[in-house]
């Protein structure tokens, strides 16, 4: 009934007769292995050519090299949930990276930047390492390059929390009429209070650029009588914005009035981020200067002034001396006239001895004038 069958049955429409013998088949054993490729030896595999590291891993020439013993743990934990988007092998080189450029920004700014550089080669997308290139960049005082990545940061994170630091930069590079735009700009938005200040000190430095030093005055005198009392998280930025103010006093050269505000910043600068309570003591004439010469020029200065410190005592052992030759010769010369005194008696003495015998013998002399006058009498 299956018209594809034969009525012999051995005819199967076309399809291979699986009764023929089996030797014009081909066995697996009888196959031909150039087919297939033979396995490689031990040999030919150690000869392969070595691959290149995947893209991201190998390192520059022109790239600082990772300190032994970096602990990435060390990153805030909102980092490193943003690195966990990254290869693992990719992702530790990177942390690495951003870990010893937030050891060196205060530090070395140029190698930090370095490494924020090496890790934003990497990892470009991701807004912690822009971030971290930013900042060193700013730190280091490359402000073209900062301004570049805090752009960035503001298209990819949406934030405008970067507009006083963007605007700083464009001072920087002497560019004010740009920053009085930012600072425009950050009127109609709602910075955070601190941010708010930072941009008031940035745009009161821009008008002062342009020589608009009134204008800089009153945006600053506006800013520190709007706040007398801040809270505990706007006690720095209100210091650096009475420091600006103070400094603002004394170019006009109001000095009286710019030390009280320098005074009012040195309180509230707790960690001495600003030099407000040196610019007091300078105005007091109470400037003191450090030494920080090397270890070497510390021990010369030490024998010099044990030097100087012999010599004083020499001086003075010198004055002694000199003033007790000055008594021995005050007593050499009152013995002296002391005996010049005895002398001067002893002569008396012996001249009113001389006299006695003088006066005995003048009267030795009448007696024997009288005798003679009596035996002429007599005669």
């Amino acid at each position: 009934d299956r018209p594809y069958r034969a009525s012999g049955g051995s005819d199967r429409g076309g399809r291979p007769d699986r009764s023929a013998p089996r030797e014009d088949r081909p066995r697996g054993g009888d196959r031909d292995r150039g087919q297939r490729g033979e396995r490689p030896t031990y040999i030919e595999r150690e000869r392969r050519p070595v691959e290149p590291p995947r893209p991201g891993l190998a390192r520059k020439d022109n790239e600082p090299a990772i300190p032994e013993g970096v602990d990435t743990r060390a990153l805030h934990r909102a980092v490193r949930a943003e690195l966990r988007g990254l290869p693992q092998e990719l992702a530790e080189i990177v942390a690495s990276h951003l870990v010893v450029a937030g050891q060196l920004v205060d530090e070395d700014p140029q190698l930090a930047y370095a490494h924020a550089e090496a890790a934003r080669r990497r990892a470009a997308r991701l807004p912690i390492v822009r971030e971290a290139a930013a900042e060193t960049a700013y730190a280091a005082g490359i402000f073209d390059v900062a301004l570049s990545e805090f752009r960035a940061l503001r298209r990819m994170t949406g934030t405008h929390d970067y507009l006083p630091v963007m605007a700083d930069c464009e001072r920087a590079l002497g560019r004010p009429h740009n920053a009085l735009k930012l600072a425009k700009e950050a009127d109609h938005l709602h910075l955070d209070p601190a941010l708010q200040v930072e941009m008031i000190i940035v745009e009161a430095g821009a008008r002062h650029d342009l020589g608009q030093d009134p204008e800089a005055r009153r945006l600053l005198e506006r800013a520190v009588n709007s706040v007398m009392a801040p809270g505990d998280a706007l006690r720095l930025p209100y210091a650096r914005l009475r420091y600006a103010y103070a400094d603002a006093l004394s170019r006009a050269g109001e000095t009286e009035e710019a030390r009280q505000w320098f005074a009012s910043a040195a309180r509230l600068d707790d960690e001495q981020e600003t030099d407000a309570q040196q610019r007091v003591d300078e105005l007091d004439g109470m400037l003191i200067e450090f030494d920080e010469s090397e270890d070497e020029e510390d021990d010369l200065v030490a024998v010099v002034s044990v030097d100087d410190a012999a010599q004083a005592d020499d001086d003075d052992q010198d004055d002694d001396d000199a003033e007790g030759g000055a008594r021995q010769s005050g007593d050499d010369d009152q013995d002296d006239d002391d005996d010049q005194d005895d002398d001067g008696d002893q002569d008396d003495d012996d001249d009113q001895d001389d006299a006695g015998q003088n006066d005995d013998g003048a009267d030795g002399g009448d007696a024997h004038g009288e005798e003679n006058l009596t035996e002429r009498h007599d005669a």
